[in-house]
């Protein structure tokens, strides 16, 4: 079984992830839009007064889940992930991820020129350390997968 094939295909119809932070061990959860590119990191968009965004600056270390979702009876599939996140800094590094937002969510060119303002909405990177991938597949049971990226942030 290719769980990262599976993954690919499942996160590929969904637009939003729930993304957890902390800090003095007091968690948060946020919804926000992403995108990813070939190797599974995770992009996103966000200003940096956002709670979110402060979590991250002073604790790198985040979880969350991808989730469809589905109705009584359904069988359930959810896709979650541990791993670190940062402000992308440099142009190539906005470059990279304007490209891989601007084509999956078909954002506006205005969004890269933003990253760049004080107050606009910055670009984030999350390198997955663990996806886990939940579900039924193959004619086995529900079950947790895991795949280990084993990777450090950049």
């Amino acid at each position: 079984m290719n769980l990262e094939q599976i993954i690919k295909d499942y996160i590929s119809s969904i637009v939003h992830l729930s993304l957890a932070t902390s800090e003095n061990n007091k968690p948060w959860v946020c919804e926000v839009h992403y995108a990813y590119d070939d190797d599974l990191n995770l992009y996103f968009r966000s200003k940096p007064s956002r709670r979110h965004s402060q979590e991250i600056a002073k604790n790198p270390y985040v979880a969350g889940n991808i989730v469809k979702q589905h109705a009584l009876g359904e069988p359930g599939v959810g896709v979650y992930f541990e791993g670190e996140a940062r402000v992308l800094e440099t142009d190539a590094e906005r470059a990279t991820a304007f490209s891989v937002i601007r084509d999956r969510l078909k954002a506006p060119d205005s969004i890269l020129p933003e990253s760049q303002e004080p107050d606009g909405h910055h670009f984030y990177k999350i390198t997955i350390n663990t996806y886990y991938l939940f579900g039924a597949f193959d004619g086995q049971p529900a079950q947790k997968y895991t795949l280990s990226r084993n990777t450090a942030a950049e």
